[in-house]
This record gives C-alpha cells, structure tokens and sequence, in this order.
C-alpha cells in the first residue's frame, strides 16, 4: 500500500452579501465544504466560516476546528488499527481534543501545539496498561500528525467494560 495518494475537495464560498469583498466587513465568511460529490441528504455538506473572533459564523465549523477533528480522526483510526494489529478489543473511544492558535503581529497565526484525550474502552481489564502503550504505536502511524509542525500530544485513559 506504499505510493502516492491524491485527495481532493470541493470549498464554495457562499458569503457574498451583495457587494463582495468591497470592505473587510461586508463579506461573509460563510462556506461549504464537499468531497467526492458526497453532499446528499444522508451526506451533507461541512458548512464553513472563519472563527467567530474573525468575523465568522459560530454556528458553522472554522478550519482551526477541522484541523483538530482531522488529528483527531487520524489518531482515532490509527489507533483502532495499531489495536486490531495487537489483538486489543476496542469497544469505545471518545476524544476531548484542544488546540492552542497563537497570533502573531502582521495578522498571521500558527498551531503552538494540540492535546487529544482519547478515553477507550476495552474489553479486557487484562490489557489495560498494554493497550495505553498502543498510542504511540499509533502517533508515529497518523499521516495528518506527521504532517503538521507542531506538538501532537496524547493524555490517553484506558478502562474496561
């Protein structure tokens, strides 16, 4: 499975109030967001806008947030792979996951680090500390953290049911 893998998405801008982008504020920052043709009733569509600080819509996700879903997403797939892999039965997950945007004078802005709280529940009380050990088996396997120039840091909790 080594090799080259494309990606494409669809990003409309839906923000124009009448006038464009004739001034900072009389523009939207409204957007959708679709990939593969998958907008459809059962698919909808990711409705965008900047954050709210910068004049965004709060009702719809900014792209700081889709970066943290995205690390998020990955870890969460790693892991369930690097689980699966281990013989570790997985039978919940969940993530609390923040991240920490710092400005910098000039208008630009840059990740200073990210922190996913995975809380997973397993099967096995047995395999508890082993399956707490999986999470940086599955760091190292996450294309989107090895993709990005910050911290990725893991406060994993491992229970049983």
């Amino acid at each position: 499975m080594n090799g080259v893998h494309n990606y494409a998405v669809t990003v409309d801008w839906t923000g124009n109030r009448g006038t464009g982008t004739s001034h900072y504020r009389a523009y939207g920052r409204e957007h959708t967001i679709t990939a593969g043709g998958r907008a459809s009733v059962d698919q909808p569509s990711i409705l965008g806008s900047s954050d709210q600080t910068f004049h965004g819509n709060a009702d719809r996700w900014n792209p700081e947030e889709l970066l943290l879903a995205a690390l998020s997403q990955c870890h969460l797939l790693s892991y369930l792979h690097v689980a699966v892999r281990n013989g570790v039965t997985v039978t919940g997950y969940t993530d609390a996951a923040t991240g920490t945007m710092e400005q910098v004078s000039g208008g630009g802005g840059h990740f200073t680090s990210v922190t996913l709280r995975p809380r997973v529940t397993i099967s096995d009380p047995e395999q508890i500390a082993f399956a707490q050990t999986l999470h940086a088996e599955a760091a190292r396997e996450c294309f989107i953290a090895a993709s990005v120039n910050f911290p990725v840091l893991h406060e994993p909790e491992t229970v049983a049911d």
